[in-house]
């Protein structure tokens, strides 16, 4: 038999293309967890980790004066029952902290609330473009506020506007952001709006407005036929706090109809 020839070069250097950080994480994966699997797998955690790692540093060359990055929750990644803050999706987001304009309010002796208003919705609005949203405990501890502050802020301006701040609270249906279901429900008995336009003016999925109105819908049938918030919440089988909520709105969606239709009578005559 001939004897196998040896290419020299490639015994020699071959071996440098695999000095590779995902070869070297997956080793690591090795010592530390040797149960985790063979080879492939052991690559695909450490190929992982550096595609998380790429995906959450951001380069200081992105940044500009004036801007941070901050770990948004991602708006695609709702709350479940019992998972914790850790086991949720983040997604960095840059964000301007201060802009010229925050800059020439101050100096135009612009009133606190109105700056603070400016930086909330800036803030909020550019998360969201970036698949993130903010809660009003982020927005706390980037503008050194009070998250109750925050949350009064938003509120007051949403009810005077009739609109939907993108934040967590509103996108996710959690904590105390519950001025959208009054706004989504104004938007579709009082001016008419069809589900779609809705759900681009208030931020929200087609199906997240559908199951508003439709709750809201049978809470107030139930309240037609004499049910008490007791009965309805036992039927219905959501909290005495949601009814309640949708009581008040019905009362506000009443008082507005009466209204339009006091006017309608005036024009009338």
């Amino acid at each position: 038999m001939m004897a196998r020839h040896v290419d020299d070069v490639k015994s020699k250097f071959r071996p440098l293309k695999d000095r590779t950080v995902v070869n070297s994480l997956a080793q690591c994966l090795h010592e530390q967890f040797p149960r985790i699997g063979g080879p492939r797998i052991r690559n695909l955690c450490a190929e992982m980790i550096l595609e998380t790692l790429d995906t959450h540093l951001v380069s200081q060359k992105r940044l500009s004066h004036g801007q941070v990055v901050w770990m948004a929750t991602a708006e695609d990644d709702p709350p479940k029952r019992y998972r914790k803050t850790s086991e949720t999706k983040l997604v960095p987001v840059i964000l301007d902290l201060s802009t010229e304009d925050d800059i020439e309010a101050r100096i135009a002796r612009a009133k606190p609330r109105e700056r603070l208003l400016s930086k909330v919705l800036r803030l909020c609005q550019q998360a969201y473009e970036q698949g993130g949203v903010l809660s009003n405990s982020d927005l706390a501890e980037l503008l050194s506020r009070d998250a109750s502050s925050i949350g009064s802020v938003i509120a007051k301006y949403e009810r005077e506007n009739g609109c939907v701040v993108p934040r967590r609270a509103t996108i996710h249906d959690v904590g105390t952001g519950v001025t959208h279901k009054r706004i989504i429900c104004r938007k579709r008995y009082i001016e008419g709006k069809p589900t779609h336009l809705i759900a681009k003016e208030t931020c929200h999925t087609r199906e997240s407005v559908d199951r508003y109105l439709a709750a809201f819908s049978r809470v107030r049938q139930c309240r037609k036929e004499g049910l008490s918030k007791e009965q309805i919440s036992f039927t219905l089988g959501c909290s005495r706090s949601l009814v309640h909520e949708y009581f008040d709105i019905d009362d506000e969606m009443e008082l507005a109809q009466s209204g339009s239709d006091a006017r309608s009578q005036n024009a009338d005559m």
